[in-house]
């Protein structure tokens, strides 16, 4: 193995001499190693400290036993190269200064040359950059696979994802690369760890936001924990607008805030597009249509258009007026794309309004305990939607800015029916709503509105304008 400055001559003799052998020796093989002069004494440096090499100039040559393995052994530079040569097979270079020299000179331009390649065939492999915050949470670990396997971004588009969270779970976030990388995604160019947020958001195409707090509120007031999840937007959204892309879709979830999160990201981050933010309000539907699907014995794939109103991890509404059925085995059969009515199949009203609408229901309880498969996949299905839409005629739920749609006040981010269509998502708002759903939205938005004012009131107290 010959290694050496790009433009060293003592490089470009040994190199003569070793093509010699080559061609003279059936069983002598030469691998060439030429590194750029500014990044010669570095390498040199590495190289030695693994093999664990003295040697202080270039070139360095090595043997290698290519069908035993092991350790290389270190021949020298040029001099021992010489001796080597003359002594093991009677051969020696006779090759003069000058000609030394034009060939060191050929060889650095041949390196600059085949850097320039490298280059620009790397430059042709863009993958997507997926950013994930507090990414030492359950969810998280969850997503990775979600987001790998091609089905999110599609099975041509390779993917980055950078793992951000603080210097205290950086073991935990090495041992989720490691693990991540020996799964050997096809798809995952890369996965790296980040404990310093200067460097967060980095070319970012795609930012999910999990951060949390647990809330106790016999500890401290939920105040105090808002103002914790608004300090953390007001470090997050200049790092967006500074390091990620312009057209970055940022989604907010995890189990509390996510509304609040994605409304002071918008406003401490005024250049982010508005409509590339949102929160997840998935998961909420997801297990709706699951324990509807249980109360009526069928596949929960046939259940359809249940709309979740308000705050995705907070008060909300699930909605049934416009839910359908498909598939549903009863008297009424029909082509596959024949529905029923949801709420003309459940005779249990009461079991809805108890079990499945009461905040201390089962559907409450469910999603409450969820530890990270569910909201992983909530976050995975509206991605793929955002990037490929969503089925055709189907309703989805997502806190998005509300503009006055359904008289919701503008200005906060509210969980309401939307489609996805080539890349972009809209408000379904030709959707017919009660006066008892009207009530129950106004509620919902102004406890969003309380919420966004208090952080807005300890921000201001902390930082005054």
């Amino acid at each position: 193995v010959f290694t050496g400055k790009a433009n060293c001559p003592y490089y470009a003799k040994a190199e003569h001499l070793a093509d010699c052998l080559q061609a003279t020796l059936p069983s002598f093989r030469v691998h060439k190693i030429t590194q750029h002069p500014d990044k010669w004494e570095q390498w040199l440096h590495d190289i030695c400290e693994t093999n664990g090499w003295e040697h202080r100039q270039s070139p360095i040559i090595w043997r290698e036993l290519l069908d035993r393995g092991g350790k290389g052994q270190l021949l020298g530079g040029l001099n021992e190269f010489l001796e080597y040569a003359q002594q093991y097979y009677g051969i020696t270079s006779m090759m003069l200064s000058e000609e030394m020299l034009d060939i060191a000179e050929e060889n650095l331009q041949a390196h600059l040359e085949i850097v320039k390649e490298d280059e620009e065939i790397k430059s042709l492999i863009k993958p997507m950059q997926i950013w994930i915050t507090s990414a030492s949470a359950p969810i998280c670990y969850q997503l990775i696979p979600l987001l790998a396997n091609g089905e999110v971004f599609g099975m041509t588009t390779e993917i980055s994802i950078h793992l951000l969270d603080t210097g205290q779970f950086k073991e935990l976030l090495c041992s989720i690369v490691m693990e991540a990388e020996d799964m050997a995604f096809p798809l995952l160019h890369s996965i790296l760890e980040h404990t310093e947020i200067d460097e967060a958001f980095i070319e970012a195409d795609v930012i999910i936001v999990l951060d949390d707090v647990l809330l106790n509120l016999e500890v401290q007031s939920l105040e105090n924990y808002i103002r914790e999840m608004s300090e953390v937007c007001k470090v997050y959204a200049p790092l967006i607008e500074k390091n990620a892309k312009n057209e970055v879709r940022v989604i907010s979830s995890g189990k509390t805030f996510a509304n609040l999160k994605a409304t002071l990201i918008m406003m401490y981050g005024p250049s982010i597009k508005p409509e590339n933010i949102i929160a997840v309000a998935t998961s909420w539907e997801s297990a709706a249509k699951a324990m509807l699907a249980r109360k009526l014995n069928m596949s929960t794939a046939g259940v359809k258009d249940v709309i979740v109103w308000g705050n995705t991890t907070g008060s909300n509404y699930i909605d049934l007026s416009h839910a359908k059925l498909y598939g549903y085995d009863c008297a009424i059969w029909g082509p596959a794309n024949f529905q029923r009515p949801l709420l003309s199949m459940i005779y249990d009203r009461e079991w809805i309004h108890s079990e499945f609408l009461s905040a201390q229901g089962s559907l409450h309880s469910q999603v409450g305990r969820c530890t990270g498969m569910l909201p992983a996949h909530a976050v995975a299905t509206v991605l793929q939607y955002w990037y490929h839409g969503s089925p055709p005629g189907e309703i989805v739920s997502v806190g998005v800015l509300s503009e006055g749609q359904f008289c919701v006040p503008e200005g906060i981010i509210f969980s309401m029916p939307v489609r996805f269509q080539n890349g972009s998502w809209e408000v379904i708002q030709e959707l017919e709503i009660n006066g008892t759903t009207q009530e129950v939205l106004g509620r919902l938005a102004h406890e969003l509105i309380q919420e966004k004012l208090v952080a807005l009131k300890e921000i201001e107290e902390i930082h005054p304008y």
